[in-house]
């Protein structure tokens, strides 16, 4: 059975500005361009009746578009790194659109993310990278920024397990505001 996960998508633009980021970092497993998204709730494997129960709750979801912008390099992991990151600039409506995210979660029994939500896009997974080889490569490109993007959707991805990350699949696509602007009318 696929993974489940809820996800921003990273527009081709600035997915091209990342790819530029990849090398340079030995013991990287770099993600392939096209896999490139913010993660807003994973969901693992769940069985049909939970994913179609999911996929009917986040149709529900009444947010407006709003901007981000990448801004800076990271690693989780500290002393043993274990992948590479861009930061997701502060944004108010991204928090409150993963928070909803999480409720709905809960709502239909999945326990609650342990892990505080920190928003990134993950460029590289580490197997063998030191710390020292991991510091040197922020150093050297840790200052990224990319234009602002505006998002317009969230997507329910699926995945296979798999070493490295993806490839994902777009499940569902949900619209952001189109219950506000159906309510317009």
């Amino acid at each position: 059975m696929p993974r489940l996960f809820t996800a921003i998508e990273i527009p081709e633009s600035v997915a091209q500005m990342l790819a530029f980021l990849r090398g340079g970092l030995p013991g990287a497993r770099w993600i392939d361009p096209e896999n490139y998204h913010i993660t807003l709730r994973f969901i693992g494997d769940v069985d049909a009746s939970v994913a179609n129960e999911l996929a009917s709750m986040l149709d529900r979801v009444n947010r407006a578009p709003f901007e981000l912008r990448l801004e800076g390099l990271d690693a989780f992991g500290g002393r043993k790194p274990r992948s590479v990151f861009a930061n997701v600039a502060p944004s108010q409506a991204l928090m409150d659109l993963q928070a909803e995210h999480e409720r709905l979660m809960q709502r239909v029994g999945l326990g609650p993310e342990g892990r505080k939500y920190t928003p990134h896009v993950t460029l590289a997974r580490l197997r063998e990278s030191s710390s020292r080889q991991v510091a040197d490569y922020l150093s050297e490109r840790g200052s990224f920024r990319s234009a602002a993007f505006r998002v317009e959707r969230f997507v329910l991805y699926s995945s296979r397990a798999s070493v490295g990350g993806g490839p994902y699949v777009v499940e569902e696509a949900y619209p952001l505001a189109a219950l506000a602007a159906q309510r317009a009318i």
